[in-house]
């Protein structure tokens, strides 16, 4: 799909159609506005229609709306899973558009939560692991020895 700008008048009907719900996080995405539960994303508007990562049976049900398809935002058969690109007649349909989002919502909770990037794992200290060995200091090696110098002649 070519990239088309998000239409500034479909956020508020992006932002109405989510469910009061503390797990819920929207965050500006593809230049316009995702929501996630759990840390994973679950929809959002995209060119001039709207995401929803949806389960199977859904995804059948979304695929028979006229102009509905795989969500493939680079264009190159790279699917996103489990994701459909709704057209736009669904952002024209208040109760419809809720409805979407209430499905992508309770598929995408029951995904594991998402990781959040950048934590390091703690090591922990236990009396099963030993220590490495300590490293031997090297050995010195004896210096070279100097030519003697040869006493200066006297005239």
């Amino acid at each position: 799909m070519a990239w088309v700008k998000i239409p500034a008048e479909n956020h508020p009907l992006f932002h109405a159609a989510l469910p009061k719900d503390p797990r819920i996080l929207t965050i500006n995405m593809f230049g316009g506005v995702c929501a996630t539960v759990n840390g994973n994303m679950f929809g959002g508007l995209f060119g001039r229609g709207v995401i929803a990562k949806l389960s199977k049976a859904d995804q059948i049900e979304a695929m028979k709306l006229d102009g509905a398809e795989p969500f493939d935002p680079m264009g190159n058969k790279r699917v996103m899973n489990d994701t459909i690109l709704l057209p736009e007649s669904v952002l024209d349909d208040a109760s419809d558009l809720r409805d979407w989002m209430r499905r992508a919502i309770d598929f995408t909770a029951t995904l594991p939560p998402k990781k959040k990037k950048g934590a390091k794992p703690v090591a922990t200290k236990t009396a099963a692991v030993a220590k490495p060995a300590a490293k031997k200091p090297a050995a010195k090696k004896p210096a070279a020895k100097k030519p003697a110098k040869k006493p200066a002649k006297r005239k």
